[in-house]
């Protein structure tokens, strides 16, 4: 496949039903790295206002006419204490198996840091969970540095 072909554009509402699809994706891929996650059918994502919402791009890649990956940026608020009074804030990252290691990742970011640039953010964030090292360094290529690391504490386990 050609680089070449792959389009990368803002989703728009005929793209949910792919989008909702790539959503139970991400949650099956992360389950085993969570234990918190609940079973059965969950969504992280309000995609269908996402696409239509002002504070948030959505964008999709497509080759040939298929949605092949996504993701998304929101302009967040930040609390008082920080220089900057909002961010940018990435997810929903993804990209179907048989495409992925062709920079589309990468692309998807290009696109989304342009969207928040626009829009006068100067610092964008992500989550990742630490069990995912192929997306750790998908994302440290596109520039991201490690900044913050969350910890976990279960009472009942540790008791």
């Amino acid at each position: 496949m050609s680089k070449s072909k792959i389009i990368i554009r803002s989703a728009t509402t005929q793209d949910t039903s792919t989008l909702l699809d790539f959503e139970q994706k991400i949650i099956e891929t992360e389950r085993p790295m969570d234990v918190t996650i609940k079973s059965g059918n969950i969504s992280y994502y309000d995609i269908k206002s996402y696409v239509t919402a002002t504070d948030t791009e959505v964008i999709v890649a497509e080759h040939e006419g298929e949605i092949i990956g996504s993701g998304y940026g929101q302009i967040r608020n930040r609390k008082g204490y920080f220089i900057q009074e909002q961010l940018g804030f990435i997810g929903f990252l993804f990209v179907k198996n048989e495409y992925r290691g062709q920079g589309i990742n990468q692309k998807i970011i290009k696109a989304l840091c342009d969207w928040f640039s626009s829009k006068n953010i100067e610092e964008i964030r992500l989550k990742v969970y630490d069990k995912n090292p192929r997306a750790i360094r998908a994302y440290e290529k596109s520039g991201f540095e490690k900044h913050i690391i969350e910890m976990r504490y279960n009472l009942r386990k540790n008791q």
